[in-house]
């Protein structure tokens, strides 16, 4: 004779990883002067052969005033911060739970090199997801050029997730 399956009555919820309250919380600006070495160096990287972007001269020749910048490299300007990901560790975070989920961009105007561009960063949204499983964090950034010009805006979401380790939780 086979005994009926019982589940356990579920507990409460697990606290969230990440306290809502965070939503708003913002990094001071961060200015990074674009260089004409590293977009080659991009460009390269991403197979990208066309002349705006990797030839002075023939940027210069197609109105620009330096290379043109590839779209993404925005996110690797805005690593350059101090440390970058200290705003996770500023919201209770331990990096090693990280996920990147997704990441967006909104360009308004072109940038090139020789441009000093400021990175100016806020968390956006905080999301329970899987029950309390992970939270995603949606952190903004907004891209301007030395005239205070809009350039792009950039939004991040990370997923954190809840660890477990011998019935012991971590995450946090």
């Amino acid at each position: 004779m086979s005994t009926p399956a019982t589940t356990a009555p579920a507990g409460p919820p697990p606290a969230p990883l990440i306290d809502p309250s965070v939503v708003g919380t913002g990094s001071p600006p961060h200015a990074v002067l674009v260089e004409a070495g590293r977009l080659r160096q991009f460009a390269h990287a991403i197979g990208e052969r066309r002349p705006e972007y990797v030839d002075e001269e023939a940027a210069r020749a197609a109105g620009r005033p330096g290379l043109l910048v590839p779209p993404t490299f925005l996110f690797c300007l805005e690593m350059e911060r101090p440390d970058p990901w200290g705003w996770l560790a500023g919201i209770g975070v331990d990096l090693a739970t990280v996920l990147h989920a997704e990441q967006s961009f909104d360009h308004h105007r072109p940038a090139w090199s020789g441009q000093r561009l400021t990175f100016t960063s806020r968390i956006t949204d905080v999301t329970v997801k899987s029950g309390g499983a992970l939270q995603l964090v949606v952190r903004q950034t907004h891209v301007t050029d030395e005239s205070g010009a809009a350039v792009a805006d950039l939004s991040t979401t990370l997923a954190v997730v809840r660890r477990t380790t011998h019935g012991k939780e971590s995450g946090r």
